[in-house]
């Protein structure tokens, strides 16, 4: 295959009007949704191949450029060297690749129709958002937070002005005449067990840094977790935060279907997959980031991609169209009430936002349960009730013992916790048979 000649200055990236998360927003909710993969090939040809397929794939798409773990963590030089001798990458190393050449990649796919995120799960994200704003690519995600507790061990405080930077640089690109949109990654924090409170309660936290920081368009993050009737409550709780406290008017709700220890049969995975799909048309969420039926083998190839971005589309269509809960009704729900103090008093520690960030988890007002960053409390714990809801089992110092109340205290063991990571799986897996007549092999 030969990729088309780049456009120059790389003009392919350089597309204005309403941007990603207008595009997004004028499609997706009211009962139609958005779908995106989360694909990325270090190869420029079999990126632009992934691209291509997801744009032609039967449903409403968005395309994806996911990077390779090197260019994550900032190894340029090992990046550049694999692409020298010839050595697989897991993603596509942007800023190892010539600018001509991911022109090439996206010149003739990505347009007003087919926008593309850049996505990449980065701490240090600065030269990584100088490289998107050169070839004019206005569609990113993650987060200060949501990139640096999960991955590693990157002081929070670095991660917090690299990504304050990296959020004023990217603003800029609205002198080009583009609208830069960032997604945060804040709902999916370490992929389960995190109660969904706290996962709304970072989503909010993260988009208001974003906000702060001069990006004006920008969507919130949730996880699939452990029980639908959870998760309905916790995405309208998002949608109330949000509508109460982002200072525009911008932004939308973007699903993720789960991220924590998927199906082995293909059945499963695509029961949970269509599990995703109505939880996000039935809770007007615009987006749906879909995963497929390969996630617990291996790399998704394109074409399961697409498979699964088509079954997730047309679950959305079949779906009844929501019925959105009222104010009052979503105010009075715990998960609410929960992630509304988790934020008021995030807020109240200091008017910079990054200085309160910084506070809240040094004085535990946030901590996530499991997570063994340096810069995390480490004395919340979470278990799986008979309900299937995920639950505060100990709170630690999060400023919400007067909501949650008894708490439950257990010898957190081994086995039981295994039990609790591998919740959904063993759930989804024990089915039968899918659901919507759809084939099962």
């Amino acid at each position: 295959m030969v990729l088309p000649a780049a456009p120059s200055a790389v003009s392919a990236g350089r597309l204005g009007g309403a941007g990603f998360g207008g595009f997004v927003r004028a499609y997706g909710g009211h009962g139609r949704l958005v779908v995106q993969p989360r694909m990325g090939f270090g190869d420029p040809r079999a990126m632009r191949d992934g691209l291509a397929a997801t744009r032609a794939a039967r449903a409403r798409t968005v395309g994806t450029v996911t990077l390779d773990s090197h260019t994550r963590v900032g190894r340029w030089e090992a990046a550049a060297s694999a692409l020298r001798d010839g050595v697989p990458l897991n993603g596509y190393p942007i800023v190892s690749h010539p600018a001509a050449v991911t022109g090439q990649v996206l010149a003739g796919i990505r347009d007003e129709d087919f926008p593309v995120q850049v996505r990449h799960g980065s701490a240090r994200p600065l030269r990584i958002f100088r490289t998107l704003a050169e070839l004019g690519l206005d569609a990113s995600e993650g987060g200060p937070i949501s990139y640096c507790l999960p991955y590693g061990r990157t002081p929070l405080a670095e991660s917090m002005a690299e990504w304050a930077a990296a959020c004023e640089l990217y603003a800029g690109l609205r002198e080009s005449g583009l609208e830069p949109h960032l997604e945060t990654f804040g709902g999916c924090m370490l992929g389960q067990l995190c109660p969904p409170s706290q996962l709304v309660a970072i989503s909010v936290l993260e988009a208001l840094f974003f906000v702060r920081h001069g990006v004006r368009s920008v969507s919130v993050s949730y996880a699939q977790q452990t029980s639908a009737a959870q998760d309905r409550e916790a995405v309208a709780a998002l949608r109330r935060l949000c509508a109460d406290l982002l200072p525009t008017e911008d932004w939308h709700v973007v699903v993720y279907a789960y991220m924590g220890v998927y199906p082995q049969t293909p059945q499963g995975a695509r029961e949970l997959l269509a599990q995703a799909a109505e939880l996000a048309v039935g809770t007007g969420a615009e987006r749906l980031i879909v995963k497929t039926t390969a996630e617990s083998l291996r790399i998704p190839t394109v074409q399961e991609n697409v498979e699964a971005l088509e079954h997730a589309g047309a679950v959305a269509e079949a779906a009844p169209p929501p019925v959105l809960p009222s104010a009052d009704s979503v105010i009075a729900t715990g998960t609410y009430q929960e992630a509304a103090a988790l934020v008021e008093a995030v807020l109240d520690l200091h008017p910079d936002l990054s200085r309160a960030l910084l506070l809240a988890f040094r004085n535990g007002y946030l901590d996530i349960p499991y997570c063994l960053h340096p810069d995390n409390a480490g004395s919340t714990r979470s278990y799986i009730d008979a309900d299937g809801w995920l639950r505060w089992e100990d709170t630690g110092a999060l400023p919400i013992g007067h909501l949650v109340k008894p708490r439950r205290h257990r010898t957190v063991t081994s086995a039981g916790l295994l039990a609790d990571l591998t919740h959904v799986r063993t759930r989804a897996d024990a089915a039968v048979a899918p659901r919507h007549g759809l084939p099962s092999g």
